[in-house]
């Protein structure tokens, strides 16, 4: 039997209770913190949406199911201007225990080494992407995961290149991204390339993977700088004879190409990016600002025209073209 001393602690505790859910649902606005307390026990669909920051995500895969019955050639007509699969803000999370084999069930239109074709309509664009590649294996399967279907809701045909550097020499991404450029446009005459790094995630499916008239810069706004605009990195400069959209470029090297540089709003180029830490042999180079004072007098030179490698293999994977690729030593880089 409760003593009265028990009951008034009890009816404190219960007061005491009360108080912290009221502190709680008044601190950001009564409506946000109920709607908070709900979501914890509702179970939400797979493909429905995801409201975050007042943008509401669709799952990726979702627009998918409105692909209509694959046509002969012949009756194909062009694709529409405007994709109308296209979804906008897109959720994204990192799922664990991800395999391949997932990734291509869910990608069945997919073909042998990371090809794609729009099943009832001639695509306007043909894009190749092309992905520097070492010890990102986790990373890798993520990233396929999210642009298979991305880029298939913005009816390109479309190649995936993985471009994996051998050895245990500096990880230098400017050089693979050269070589990936060489050998995707032997495979096919490509209408564009887009250099992308395997741990961004893009978040928007309106930033459309084609080319404009000038270099693009597509992921402007990333997660980890609180998506504030991102400006360009020494390590992923790239030159060549011809400008086809890109992912990132060093933009005094653009500059001094006489072009300018075409970006997608704050909104539409979001990316998410996948944390890790910096392997050995992928520490920053030390002498990055040495280079870029010396970018004005060997931009002509150095790239495209001057890069050397040896192929090792190339595999034509299901969900990618792989290709494994000694490019050696440079000075400045060092064997770890």
């Amino acid at each position: 039997m409760y003593t009265l001393q028990s009951k008034w602690r009890y009816l404190i505790m219960f007061l005491g209770v009360q108080l912290v859910v009221m502190a709680l649902l008044s601190r950001e606005g009564y409506q946000k913190r109920v709607s908070y307390f709900f979501r914890i026990f509702r179970k939400t669909d797979s493909t429905s949406g995801h409201t975050i920051g007042g943008r509401n995500h669709t799952d990726v895969y979702a627009n998918l199911s409105l692909l209509g019955p694959a046509l002969n050639k012949e009756d194909m007509p062009y694709c529409p201007k405007q994709s109308p699969l296209i979804g906008g803000p897109i959720h994204v999370t990192f799922p664990s225990g991800l395999t391949l084999a997932e990734v291509e069930r869910k990608n069945p239109l997919v073909v042998r080494g990371g090809r794609y074709r729009p099943p009832n309509c001639e695509a306007r664009h043909r894009t190749a992407i092309i992905i520097p590649h070492r010890n990102r294996e986790h990373h890798l399967k993520v990233l396929l995961y999210y642009l298979h279907p991305f880029l298939q809701r913005q009816q390109l045909n479309y190649g995936i290149y993985v471009i994996h550097q051998a050895g245990n020499y500096t990880f230098n991404r400017a050089k693979l991204m050269n070589v990936g450029f060489r050998e995707a446009m032997r495979d096919e005459d490509w209408d564009c390339l887009f250099f992308h790094d395997v741990d961004l995630i893009p978040e928007d499916d309106r930033n459309t993977y084609v080319c404009d008239t000038h270099p693009k810069h597509a992921a402007i706004a990333m997660d980890k700088f609180g998506y504030k605009s991102v400006f360009f990195t020494l390590s992923s400069c790239i030159s060549f004879d011809f400008m086809p959209a890109f992912h990132t470029c060093t933009q005094i090297m653009v500059s001094l190409g006489g072009m300018l540089i075409s970006r997608p709003s704050l909104k539409v180029g979001r990316y998410k990016m996948i944390k890790h830490r910096h392997d050995k042999g992928n520490e920053v180079n030390p002498k990055r600002f040495n280079m870029l004072a010396k970018t004005r007098h060997t931009w002509k030179e150095d790239g495209m025209n001057t890069v050397e490698y040896e192929i090792v293999s190339r595999d034509y994977q299901l969900l990618y073209t792989n290709i494994t690729v000694n490019i050696g030593t440079e000075a400045g880089q060092h064997k770890s």
